[in-house]
């Protein structure tokens, strides 16, 4: 496992894109869009989180897309747009030749990431990211079913959990 400690002073921006991200999930296993739009935003929070050093330089980030705070939780609109058509069914387990090679920090926080995430429903994942500050603060002053594609702060993300880390 990385720890803060060890993330610290690893200098990598963003080397990858989201697909790949995707891909990598899929590859552990099928599921369906709306699980996969929340275990690629926790991916990132946590490689946003353990990788850089404050919420005054993110510089270090998973993948570049930004991520929306939608009604149903965070989301990547690319992600949306290329497996909406499954609607709430699985998404298809990629094989492992489809997937790109991480570096090893970065395998570790996904391997994490997985471990913690992967045992909860996409409905018990929505509701983790409803209880938590940076989906509630980009959807200050909407209703609750109001569409939005206002983006989740990075700042917001690195503050609800680097106090998590300590």
């Amino acid at each position: 496992m990385i720890s803060l400690g060890e993330a610290k002073g690893v200098l990598f921006m963003s080397a990858y894109n989201v697909q790949d991200v995707a891909n990598w999930m899929l590859s552990k296993g099928s599921m369906s869009p709306k699980k996969l739009q929340k275990m690629i935003y926790y991916a990132y929070a946590w490689v946003l989180t353990l990788l850089n050093d404050s919420d005054d330089e993110l510089n270090n980030k998973l993948f570049e897309d930004k991520i929306e705070a939608w009604v149903h939780g965070p989301v990547v609109h690319s992600i949306y747009e290329k497996y909406s058509k499954y609607g709430y069914e699985s998404i298809p387990k990629f094989e492992d030749k489809d997937v790109v090679s991480f570096s090893d920090d970065i395998e570790d926080i996904l391997n994490q990431v997985w471990e913690v995430y992967s045992k909860y429903s996409a409905d018990e994942l929505e509701s983790l990211t409803h209880q938590e500050s940076p989906w509630k603060n980009a959807r200050s002053g909407l209703t609750p079913l109001q569409r939005s594609n206002v983006q989740i702060s990075d700042k917001d993300i690195y503050d609800c959990y680097i106090q998590r880390v300590s």
